[in-house]
């Protein structure tokens, strides 16, 4: 049953290969915690789901990952009861655990700008293709994934836009700074020597062989460059989608526009990156208001 449900996500809700594996990975768990307990996944009850997840939380998942595990659940189950194997759903009273609100890593813009440079600054791995790869990334607000899928054929011809495919199979336009569009021009020429005849390809980003850069490579190579950057910072590749979010959110765009594009499906999600605004602003609060400098300062000599 956990097998026709993921061949179901695959076919009809178009779910990530990434996804795909998250799931998987959750219901095969389930699977074998139910083995271990002569269940049966697909005719559990409420109280062996509740033992499975109160088990993940004592092994000290993180609640996150808890959380993942029981959606993966929660959408077998519902999957059942559509197709008519089951009548009753015994994860619907389960709630989420609670975790903990982050905002998200990003870097300001100057920090940004200074870390589109490093590529040319350093003068490691490839520079031309590095530099217009952290700037696309960026300046689109690209996921890892759809970086690592945008091929020639999804460019405009000016190398200002490009249709991208996203989360479900769902396409959104993207623009390049004119920055981004020029390191593309500088880095083409030098991409087009590299690919082999024999092996040719249409991704936009490939590796010293020629071939398709792929995610982890993407992820090695941002974090080369973050190893360098003397920001003091965790650089990753979704920090450079959340730098985005944040600085377009910061100079006035509105939400519903960054959520478009990011490809979100829920607003909610685009809202958190108003909070980094909100932090700011307190900062600046903290810094600037006659009451609260004094109130800081008195602070400061009571310690």
């Amino acid at each position: 049953m956990i097998e026709q449900y993921l061949l179901y996500l695959k076919a009809v809700r178009n779910m990530s290969e990434r996804t795909l594996a998250a799931y998987g990975n959750d219901l095969s768990r389930y699977a074998v915690y139910c083995s271990n307990m002569d269940l049966i996944p697909e005719t559990a009850d409420s109280r062996g789901v509740r033992h499975f997840i109160a088990d993940l939380s004592a092994e000290g998942i993180s609640s996150a990952s808890v959380n993942r595990a029981l959606s993966s659940i929660r959408g077998f189950y519902r999957w059942l009861i559509r197709t008519g194997k089951r009548k009753d759903d015994p994860s619907a009273a389960m709630r989420n655990l609670k975790t903990a609100k982050t905002l998200p890593e990003f870097l300001w813009e100057g920090e940004m700008a200074s870390f589109a440079k490093l590529p040319e600054k350093e003068g490691i791995l490839w520079p031309l293709r590095d530099k217009a790869l952290i700037l696309a990334m960026y300046s689109a607000g690209l996921r890892i994934a759809e970086l690592s899928s945008l091929s020639m054929n999804c460019l405009d011809d000016n190398f200002q836009s490009a249709r991208v495919t996203g989360k479900g199979n769902k396409e959104r336009y993207v623009f390049f700074s004119e920055e981004t569009t020029q390191a593309m021009k500088e880095y083409f020429p030098v991409r087009s020597d590299k690919i082999k005849p024999e092996k040719p390809t249409d991704r936009i980003f490939i590796n010293r062989r020629g071939g398709p850069l792929s995610v982890p490579g993407i992820r090695w190579i941002i974090s080369q460059y973050g190893d360098r950057s003397g920001l003091g910072k965790h650089i990753h590749p979704h920090a450079l989608r959340h730098s985005f979010a944040t600085h377009l959110l910061n100079s006035g765009c509105d939400v519903r526009l960054v959520q478009e594009m990011l490809g979100h499906a829920s607003i909610s999600t685009t809202q958190r990156y108003t909070h980094v605004d909100m932090e700011r602003l307190r900062q600046a609060y903290m810094k600037a208001h006659p009451h609260a400098h004094a109130f800081t300062h008195k602070m400061e000599n009571v310690q």
